[in-house]
Formats: C-alpha cells, structure tokens, sequence
C-alpha cells in the first residue's frame, strides 16, 4: 500500500477511464481554436513536426509524473511529490504558486465565458449581470465538485465528450474535403522556426498535472496513474495532430487569413453557414470543462497544504457526507469569482506560464531525488521509468530551455511572488515556533 494511504479521509473513486479524460480535457482547452493557424503560418506543412516534437517533450515529464503518482495515494498530486522531496519550504512555495496561478487563470477563463455570451447576450459584460453570472458560475461549480467526487468527474466527462465529439465530427467529415497537395512538405524544414513554434505550442500540452491533484482519490494509482498519463497524451497528441491536418488540408494557405479562428472557417466549410455557431458553442463547453475541472482538482492543493499547516486547518476539513474538502473549494472559487469580478487578474497572468514551467521542474527534480530514498520497500512499489536517469536528465534540459525563453516580466513576476511567498512562510514558522514555546511554559 502506498504511503499514507490510510491516513487519506477522502474517497478514492478515479480509475484509468476517468482520469484519462480528465488529462484529455485539462489539456485540449481554449488554444485548440486558434493553433492550427498561429502553427500553419510559421511551419507551413511542416507543422506536424512541432506536434511530434512537443509529444516527445510532454511525454517525458509525463514520465516523472507517473512514477512519482504511481507510488503515493495522497491529494496535492504534484505538490506533495515536492514536499516530500524538498521538506516544507519548498512544497509550501510550490503550492501557493501553483494556487495561485490556477485561480488567476481561472478568472481569465470566466471572462472568457462571458466574451462567448455578449455575442448573444451583449449586456453580460456590464454591471449586474457580470457579477450575477460570475457568482452563479462559480457558485455553482462549487456545488458540483463540494457534493461528491463521482458526481463532479460524471459532469467533467460530459463536458469532455461534449467539446470532443463535435471536433471529431468535424475532423471526419472535413476529412473529404481536403486537398492532400496542401499537406505536400515543399523544401527543407526551418530548424529554428520549428524550435520556435515548439516552445508556443508546448503550453498547449500543458494540463496532465490538474488532475493528479486528486491523487488521493486515484483507486489502485500504481496502476492508474501511468496508464492514465499515457493515454491521456497520446489521445491528445493523436487529437491535435487530426484536427491540424485536416484544417490544414482543407483550408491550405488560406489558413493565414484565418488564423484566428480557422477551426470556425473549418466548420464553415464543413457545416455551411451553422458551423460557426457549432464552434462557439463548442468553445464555450471545452472553456467550460477547463473551469470546471480546475475547481474540482486544484482545492486538494490547498486542501493538502491545510493538513501540514500551510494553510488554516479550516481548509483541511473533509465533508462528513460527501467526502470532500468542502471549505478548501469554498474559498479557491470564491477568490477566483472576486478576481473576475473585481479584473484584478489580468496584471497577474505572466505568472500563469512561468508556475506551471516551475512545478513540472520541482516534479522532475523529485523524481531524481526520490530514487535515492531505495530503503523503503513502499517506494519501490509502482511504475518506474526505464533507463535510469536518462529521462528525468533530458526532462530537466527541457524545462530550463522554455523558462530561459520567457519574457523577462514573467521570470521577475514569478520570483517578486517567490519572495512574498517566502516571507509569508517565515511569518508563518515563527508564529507556530512561538505559538508551541508559550503553548510548553504554559504546561
């Protein structure tokens, strides 16, 4: 059994189909809409390659992920992976940047939401309304995820097939009108530029490690957890690699003119003067699913850092009925509806890209570093990567070259919030040093 296995309160109800969706629709968000053009306009045909290329890339930090998920059955996923790596400062840091940056992506994504809806309803920008729906939106998503685990991954499944089956449909019909010659690779494939376009669309095969947050409700992980990750990428990579060709393919170099919604000029194509209404729609459930997931998820961070005093102990309190860290989904959603409310969060996005890039390193660098610990007959259980360490070493390579390429506003954001993190868990260890030394004298 793995570690701490009996000491986790909540429910463990996530098997290989469930959290394989859950990878595939925390992945295939938002940016599937625009890629096939902002990709086709700098590679031209030899598009797919970026694609391969950023397979390869996820695929081997998904590696470290299983391996590290396959052994422990305890929520925070990625974030306890580092803390019992590095010891509580380093998983404290982890945490609330990745907190953090989940609840301000969360805001951008309500107002995403509400960029699709002004379309029909143009009102819902404005005054009451915003605030009416924001409330409603994640008041209500809060419900879902606080009255049970199953009924939350039943809705996010939905919500998955929801927002895959119409690009798949799409993608198979498309399929006969496509001209294969737009496909013909013509010359040499620029080396630089397809280095370039990789780094842009790795982010677009960012999301593996939302749903390991729920590592604590992963029934049979050293099982689950890789199988999990391996179909989740490959279903992804296969799905990205259909809809560019087949956009790519039937819109040829027209695609540029397009590049901001070609799979709507797609859908034109295909559907006729319906299909545009068919992608907004679609738009608005894969915006949906991505909120909805990271509502369900991202709380067990938090709820985590609660149980070893990070956090209030309020936040690591479990539902008596419903086997959820109620109080933890409470206030994750509730700041992400003020900061949406409110716009505060657009200043903040530039920590979104930089947080993740950082946790998959933390997650990597635990990875080498728990190898190490061999003496445990419980840590040599699960999935373990072959080739010693090999991958975690050209994992390591990766993730430093796409954070050496971020702008230099999100290295300096990134690192002003390490530091006010780092004050904040000072403040916090005093406190309890005092708080215990009183607490003995008084004894």
């Amino acid at each position: 059994m793995a570690e701490r296995e009996q000491e986790e309160p909540l429910k463990q109800e996530i098997g290989v189909r469930s959290l394989t969706l859950a990878i595939f629709n925390s992945i295939v968000g938002t940016g599937i809409f625009v890629i096939p053009g902002l990709i086709a306009e700098s590679l031209g045909t030899f598009a797919i390659i970026a694609y391969l290329v950023c397979g390869a890339l996820i695929f081997l930090i998904g590696l470290c992920f299983a391996e590290l998920g396959s052994k422990q059955v305890i929520s925070g996923g990625p974030i306890s992976y580092i803390e019992k790596a590095f010891g509580n400062y380093a998983g404290f840091i982890s945490n609330i940047i990745f907190s953090a940056g989940c609840t301000i992506t969360d805001a951008a994504f309500s107002m995403a939401l509400i960029d699709i809806i002004k379309i029909f309803f143009p009102a819902i920008e404005t005054g009451i309304y915003k605030m009416l729906f924001l409330i409603v939106l994640f008041g209500g998503l809060a419900y879902l995820n606080i009255s049970g685990l199953k009924k939350g991954m039943r809705v996010l499944e939905i919500i998955t097939f929801g927002k895959m089956i119409p690009l798949v449909i799409l993608a198979v019909l498309g399929f006969r009108y496509m001209a294969f010659e737009n496909l013909t690779w013509v010359g040499t494939p620029n080396f630089l530029s397809i280095g370039a376009s990789s780094l842009f669309l790795f982010f677009a095969f960012q999301g593996m490690e939302v749903p390991l947050c729920n590592s604590g409700e992963i029934k049979d992980a050293k099982r689950t957890v890789p199988l999990g990750i391996f179909f989740g990428i490959v279903f992804v990579l296969v799905f990205y690699l259909a809809i560019q060709m087949v956009t790519q393919g039937v819109l040829g170099k027209s695609i540029v003119q397009y590049k901001s919604a070609p799979l709507a000029a797609l859908a034109t194509v295909v559907f006729g003067s319906i299909g545009s209404i068919i992608i907004t729609i679609t738009t608005f459930i894969s915006v949906l699913g991505t909120l909805n997931a990271d509502i369900l998820s991202i709380p067990r961070t938090v709820y985590a850092g609660a149980k070893v005093g990070h956090y209030p102990k309020l936040l690591a309190r479990v539902h008596h009925r419903y086997f959820t860290p109620h109080f933890a989904i409470i206030i994750y959603a509730s700041i992400g509806c003020l900061l949406a409310i409110f716009s505060v969060f657009k200043e903040l996005l530039i920590l979104s890209a930089a947080s993740t890039l950082m946790i998959y390193l933390g997650v990597v660098l635990s990875t080498v570093k728990l190898r190490k610990r061999s003496s445990n007959t419980q840590e040599r259980e699960g999935f373990k990567i072959p080739g010693g360490l090999l991958v975690p070493i050209l994992a390591i390579c990766i993730i430093v070259w796409l954070l050496s390429n971020l702008s230099k506003a999100e290295l300096i954001g990134t690192l002003i919030f390490i530091l006010l993190g780092s004050g904040i868990y000072c403040l916090n260890y005093y406190r309890r040093f005092y708080s215990s030394k009183v607490k003995r004298l008084i004894d």
